[in-house]
């Protein structure tokens, strides 16, 4: 969610800081802000508009120094105005940006308020760094110390004070953070991609890590109960992507990224010669030979991967496999499993409820761990015995496309991985589910190719407030996903359903207004699915179908349908939900929304 940039330099660091800001725009904000040390005193520039608005006004104001601090906003607390804008500053002396939620805030403020406070605000960061400014007596990496020994919540902050004009201090808990190592320079960034281009030697942060930086000097803390132990940790040489990618002849990222997926799943798939537990990482020979279940947790797209690979997994490979939503896992009872191995899911590895729901299953013994994830060296990689890293590239826009279909092709590898351990995919069915994966690619390319008959359906969609999206088997979790695209980017309400539930209530919204989209293909379910489509037009509604070649549905009065160019077996979710991301890129076209940033949404939720 919220980006970070901060460094302290023997230069002026507003251009790393504002660049920084650039690179972090794609995970989605409603106001950004720098602030820093200019001849004695602190410099800010705040607006509820872009980065290119506030490099504008950093210009126009000749702000400028060698310490500074600077902040991409989604907002928790307060709505998006100026005065709940970060940077915040308290006693005109703390400069404070954070990422994450102080749950005990409101208590807090109430104390400060109780010391004469006033706050301009309502956000829980205001509250932080006043406390910090309350603790404050000319060391600030101390008030930093006895101001987090105070709250409760997630947090990744930077700060500086007036009076120590060559110092910043950051900390992490929950909310990633990561140091940049430079030359007489040296950065604070919550994601290492702020950094491209600066420095590629990187430190990534622990929870309860305090950092202590100058610009010749690096100190860091980890704290354990209430103290503060001095700790080492060692750089890593990373070359980050620097997200700054050209959209070439595509109006948005989310287009360039849905026509990306063949050059995408053909990376991901970048040095498979056939099928092993190595896949996956040194110990998964061992750990898969203990694994008697899978347990995968993930939110929003990545959840919806996870509910297609249990189709795959229980199918192809045998092995029993519950799906759950990671921000819900956590916060029940649940029955722990030595044997069952944990999957993650995430594009960026970050995300704040995967990662906790992750902590919550190996701290009660669960550590048989794997992580699909699109960042090598993100937290939830980090935190897992085992990963298996899709090469999607940089996903700058807010709804996912190429992270999904690229988290698929992993996990149908992880079937075919469990079926061969377990003596279910002989010799030639392994070759023949390889040439199937490799011919991806290509097959994609011809679903790309309808792109001119899907702009046609979006157009009758756009003028539309509702639609319904139906699915069986393998496809109902497609369908899903479909349904959450047009949610995303259109505002569109949109539901999914398993067809086969129709007459359990969904029945009852259908009438000509309501497009319901049904994805049709050519396998076992296909005469049942007819049927529920026959329901659909008894009732007066408008079916649009996208249906395999070979499943003899044609278009007719009431019934629209787009033909996929082949059947593509187990192997045909993939296919099917590229049509239904570009039907909703093209309905969000047609009625002029933000396709890339959403409203309210954010592309790396990093808060619960």
């Amino acid at each position: 969610m919220c980006g970070i940039v901060a460094g302290v330099s023997l230069k002026d660091v507003v251009p790393v800081l504002v660049e920084g800001l650039r690179r972090l725009e794609y995970r989605g904000y409603d106001s950004c802000g720098v602030a820093v040390m200019s001849g004695g005193a602190i410099a800010r520039a705040r607006t509820v508009e872009r980065v290119q608005e506030l490099s504008e006004q950093v210009q126009k104001d000749a702000i400028r120094g060698p310490l500074g601090i600077a902040h991409t906003r989604w907002a928790t607390h307060g709505g998006p105005v100026i005065e709940n804008a970060h940077p915040h500053i308290a006693g005109g002396r703390i400069a404070l940006v954070h990422n994450g939620i102080i749950e005990n805030y409101a208590q807090l403020r109430e104390e400060l308020q109780a010391k004469g406070v006033e706050f301009l605000g309502q956000t829980d960061t205001e509250v932080l760094c006043h406390l910090v400014d309350d603790y404050y007596d000319g060391d600030l990496l101390d008030a930093v110390k006895k101001a987090l020994n105070r709250v409760r919540g997630a947090y990744a902050i930077a700060v500086f004070s007036k009076d120590e004009p060559g110092r910043l201090v950051g900390a992490r808990l929950g909310s990633p953070l990561v140091l940049g190592l430079g030359c007489s320079e040296n950065y604070i960034a919550s994601d290492a991609m702020a950094l491209a281009g600066v420095t590629n030697d990187i430190v990534f942060l622990e929870d309860g890590d305090v950092v202590d930086v100058t610009t010749d000097k690096v100190d860091m803390f980890s704290h354990q109960g209430q103290e503060y132990v001095s700790v080492t940790r060692e750089p890593m040489h990373v070359q980050a992507y620097t997200g700054a990618a050209e959209l070439g002849p595509y109006r948005h990222y989310m287009q360039k990224e849905i026509f990306e997926q063949p050059r995408a799943i053909g990376d991901t798939l970048e040095g498979v010669e056939g099928i092993c537990p190595s896949l996956f990482g040194e110990k998964a020979r061992d750990i898969f030979a203990q694994t008697n279940r899978l347990l995968i947790l993930a939110c929003g797209t990545s959840y919806y991967a996870a509910c297609t690979a249990k189709y795959w997994l229980e199918a192809i490979a045998g092995i029993p496999c519950d799906v759950e939503i990671a921000s819900e896992y956590r916060y029940r009872a649940s029955i722990a499993d030595p044997n069952t191995m944990v999957v993650t899911i995430s594009q960026s590895g970050e995300t704040a409820d995967t990662i906790a729901a992750l902590k919550h299953a190996t701290s009660r013994g669960m550590t048989k761990t794997l992580t699909i994830c699109n960042v090598s060296q993100s937290a939830l990689v980090r935190e897992s015995a085992l990963a298996y890293i899709t090469r999607a590239g940089v996903e700058v826009g807010v709804a996912s496309t190429k992270a999904f279909s690229t988290q698929l092709t992993a996990l149908y590898l992880l079937a075919l991985t469990f079926a061969k351990l377990r003596g279910r995919l002989d010799e030639e069915q392994e070759k023949q589910a390889l040439s199937h994966l490799r011919h991806i690619p290509t097959a994609l390319t011809a679903v790309l190719a309808l792109e001119p008959q899907v702009i046609a359906w979006a157009e009758r969609f756009a003028c539309k407030d509702h639609a319904l999206f139906l699915g069986r088997g393998v496809h109902y979790p497609i369908a899903l996903e479909g349904a959450l695209k047009l949610k995303e980017i259109s505002y569109i309400h949109a539901e999914a359903y398993p067809a086969g539930e129709l007459k359990h209530g969904p029945l009852a919204l259908v009438d000509a207004s309501m497009p319901v989209v049904t994805i049709a293909p050519n396998d076992q379910l296909l005469e049942k699915l007819k049927s529920n489509m026959q329901e659909v037009r008894a009732r007066g509604g408008e079916l649009y179908v996208f249906a395999d070649a070979d499943t003899h549905i044609e278009s007719e009065e009431g019934m629209h349908v787009i033909r996929m160019p082949e059947n593509y077996g187990d192997l045909s979710p993939v296919l099917h939900v590229v049509p239904l991301q570009l039907l909703a890129y093209h309905t969000a076209l047609a009625k002029g929304t933000d396709v890339d940033k959403p409203r309210n949404l954010a592309k790396s939720v990093t808060v619960e």
